[in-house]
C-alpha cells in the first residue's frame, strides 16, 4: 500500500513557476515508478509525465516538454513536478500516481498506475 499527498498547487501568473511535491508512505517507494498526471474541468485527466524508479528514464507530454522538469528523491520518498513558463492552459488539479512494472508507453496510461494522490490545484492567470 502507497499513499501519496501532493502539495505545491496555488494561483500564478502566466509565465511564472511553481514546484509541485508529492510525497509518499511506505517503505517501497523506490520501487515505483511515479507519474503526474492533470484533469482540467470538463476535461479527461491526462498524462503530464513520468520517471522511472531509479530516476534514470523521464518522459513528457509533447504540452508540457522543455517547460516541466520531473524528478524524485528516493531517500526522501518524494517525487518532484518543476512547471517553468507556465500558461492559462496548464490550470488544472494535478495528481501523482505510483505504479511498478512501467515500461515506454505505458508510463502514460492512466490504468497502469495502482495509487493515486488526491490532487493539487495549480491555477495559471492570464
Amino acid at each position: 500500500q502507497v499513499q501519496l499527498v501532493e502539495s505545491g498547487g496555488r494561483l500564478v501568473q502566466a509565465g511564472g513557476s511553481l514546484r509541485l511535491s508529492c510525497a509518499a508512505s511506505g517503505r517501497t517507494f523506490s520501487s515505483y515508478a511515479m507519474g503526474w498526471f492533470r484533469q482540467a474541468p470538463g476535461k479527461e485527466r491526462e498524462f503530464v509525465a513520468a520517471i522511472s524508479t531509479s530516476g534514470g528514464t523521464r518522459y513528457y507530454a509533447d504540452s508540457v516538454k522543455g517547460r516541466f522538469t520531473i524528478s524524485r528523491d528516493n531517500a526522501k520518498n518524494t517525487v518532484y513536478l518543476q512547471m517553468n513558463r507556465l500558461k492559462p492552459e496548464d490550470t488544472a488539479v494535478y495528481y501523482c500516481a505510483a505504479g511498478q512494472g512501467l515500461g515506454g508507453l505505458a508510463y502514460s496510461i492512466r490504468a497502469r498506475y495502482d495509487y493515486w494522490g488526491q490532487g493539487t490545484q495549480v491555477t495559471v492567470s492570464s
